[in-house]
């Protein structure tokens, strides 16, 4: 039997949604309060899908969908209403993940039920397409062919097969999260849940009862218990992402659940409780300098270490920024709900020129997501490539073995490009744009840097 879970903080409102829903469907229904409330019932429950109000008190809709993914819980179909006409907040719940959202004072029951029953098929069907995929051996989605990536498929393939400890290095946005995913995926893990905590996005007083949890009474809000992050990870895989940033007091403690495999929740008067998780840190720091300088434990480092995996670079597989822009318009695509886009291939050129060293293949996403905005039409071109990037593109080759004259001729080109494909090669309109005195002279300096309309 398929269950609902119907998160509200009027009771009248939840119950009526309760009954109604029930009698339609004849699923079975939840109910809670309000997001932490919410929480505790998905850990102990298999929920298909969620209705949660998106104002509500103690935690919103807005965060319970948050937590909801951070603990793993991802396949729940979850649904967004409000009252107040704030469909603003509905679409960030959309693009964080929610599956649909609606007005609750327009709906009607026999619409809800349309939704619900709609959302836990798309449950089954994407459950199912990872089922396939997992069985094809598609289901990674790590990007690309080049050599480097080679190698890290590689490694991860033989890492994922034992059951010990994962280091994974690397600069920001390489992509560490997506190859700790991809081991847990190819390990015998894989059915068991992957949870991820951040250790750097969290203040310092919270870090241990997330990764232990609560008893109730054990501090001031702890109005319930509530489960760690070890123990929602109990059989699976837990993702220390930063672990260079973690406390010191923190990492003490994760060193003796690491030697005994038993972890105490806080207030719980020592009662220890068993778990089997295997643990994969990352971090962008070097850790021997963070021991040397006294802000990390050297014995932590030797227990989380038994195998290190660096993630290269984007500029050092530049050949993979082709896949990835295209993997990347087609996600951006299907989330803004917009037809898809193809790239032209001199903007893959200028991609590829520039040298990544800010956020890696984070930042090509948000510059691929920044391009399909500006483009109207079905396909990327090179003008649509922020200012930002074409400009240290240039200053980089200004590096290179050019005279000043070749560079000048380069940027030209560039400017004038640009100028004709966002005025859609009409000359007269360019020349205006750009200041040129009259149409003939822009056709002869098109000459000059060799630009011709295409056909």
């Amino acid at each position: 039997m398929n269950t609902i879970l119907i998160v509200d903080d009027m009771k009248m409102l939840r119950d009526q949604y309760a009954y109604d829903l029930h009698r339609k469907t004849g699923f079975e229904i939840l109910t809670a309060e309000n997001g932490k409330v919410a929480l505790d019932v998905i850990a102990g429950e298999e929920i298909d899908a969620a209705i949660v109000d998106i104002e509500m008190p103690v935690m919103d809709g807005l965060e319970l969908l948050d937590r909801i993914q951070q603990n793993g819980y991802n396949d729940i179909a979850i649904i967004v209403y409000t009252a107040e006409g704030n469909f603003e907040r509905c679409v960030r719940a959309i693009k964080a993940g929610a599956y649909n959202f609606f007005d609750k004072n327009e709906v009607s029951i026999d619409q809800l039920v349309r939704i619900i029953e709609n959302a836990v098929e798309h449950r089954r069907l994407t459950l199912e397409n990872k089922q396939l995929r997992r069985e094809a051996g598609v289901d990674s989605e790590l990007i690309g062919e080049s050599e480097p990536i080679g190698v890290l498929r590689e490694q991860i393939h033989k890492i994922a097969a034992v059951p010990s400890n994962v280091l994974i290095i690397g600069e920001s946005g390489t992509g560490k999260e997506l190859v700790a995913k991809e081991i847990h995926r190819l390990s015998d893990r894989r059915d068991r849940p992957f949870i991820a905590l951040n250790c750097a996005a969290m203040p310092e007083h919270l870090v241990e009862s997330e990764l232990f949890g609560f008893e109730k009474g054990a501090f001031t809000g702890a109005t319930r218990s509530s489960k760690g992050k070890f123990q929602i990870a109990d059989g699976g895989t837990l993702f220390l992402d930063e672990i260079g940033d973690m406390p010191l007091a923190v990492e003490a403690k994760l060193l003796r659940v690491l030697e005994s495999g038993e972890i105490t929740r806080l207030g719980s008067q020592g009662k220890s409780v068993n778990v089997d998780v295997r643990i994969i840190t990352a971090t962008n720091k070097d850790l021997q300098k963070e021991i040397e300088a006294e802000r990390f434990r050297k014995d932590l480092y030797y227990r989380i270490c038994t195998h290190i995996i660096s993630v290269p670079p984007l500029r050092d597989r530049k050949d993979d920024i082709a896949p990835l822009a295209k993997y990347f318009i087609e996600r951006t695509c299907e989330r803004f709900g917009i037809s898809k886009k193809s790239i032209h291939p001199e903007a893959i050129v200028l991609l590829q020129s520039y040298d990544w060293k800010m956020n890696n293949v984070r930042e090509l996403e948000n510059i691929i997501e920044r391009m399909i905005i500006q483009c109207s039409g079905d396909e990327i071109l090179p003008g649509h490539i922020p200012s930002d990037i074409t400009v240290d593109t240039v200053t980089e080759s200004a590096g290179q073995s050019k005279t000043f004259q070749e560079l000048k001729q380069e940027s030209e080109r560039r400017i004038l490009l640009q100028a004709l494909r966002e005025n859609d090669w009409h000359i007269t309109k360019t020349a205006k744009v750009l200041g040129i005195s009259n149409h003939s002279n822009l056709i002869k300096l098109m000459k000059r840097l060799g630009i011709h309309r295409p056909e």
